[in-house]
């Protein structure tokens, strides 16, 4: 069953994005309209800190259960916002296993000789590896992180087997003995 995407740049993202998620939109993601091509904006950093602005300009894309669905949910929130409907463009969306296609873009990340953070759905690492278990998500994100990295590599090069570390940075202060 396909679904259907309505696609619009905005200068006014958050609203528009609040009103068709209220109006039935299953999901909304808001994107750089310039992305993979020269005119491309890169963020960096955390929104809201000094310095990072989001787009002025950004593109919405909505997805909805169906056509009908998408043209009543943009006419409802065009009359919240109380401004006139945008002109989008419509893309069917055919469905698929959205969670094996997310998987897919996460694999094993190799960090200095020894250690590779493995994602569940993912093979265990060569022998002699350490595999540190870890799923993407908000929490930890995905382990690729610069800052991460340093830590585990300074861990490898540094932290003696059978040492006892506190993972500071867990949120519950757990202490740990490598194996």
């Amino acid at each position: 069953m396909p679904f259907t995407a309505l696609e619009f740049d905005t200068d006014a993202a958050d609203l528009w994005s609040d009103a068709l998620l209220e109006a039935g939109a299953l999901a909304v993601d808001a994107a750089d309209p310039g992305a993979g091509t020269p005119a491309e904006t890169p963020l960096y950093g955390e929104p809201g800190e000094p310095g990072v602005a989001p787009w002025s300009t950004a593109r919405l894309t909505a997805l909805f259960t169906d056509d009908v669905a998408a043209s009543a949910a943009l006419a409802q929130a065009a009359a919240a916002l109380g401004r006139a409907a945008p002109a989008c463009r419509r893309v069917q969306v055919e469905d698929q296993d959205w969670v094996r296609a997310t998987q897919a873009q996460f694999g094993p990340i190799a960090i200095g000789d020894r250690l590779v953070i493995v994602p569940t759905w993912c093979a265990a690492p060569a022998a002699g590896a350490v595999a540190i278990t870890l799923d993407p998500g908000l929490a930890f994100g995905t382990g690729s992180h610069p800052t991460t990295r340093l830590c585990l590599e300074w861990l490898q090069d540094f932290l003696e087997r059978g040492a006892t570390v506190l993972d500071y940075g867990c949120g519950s202060g757990s202490s740990r003995s490598p194996r």
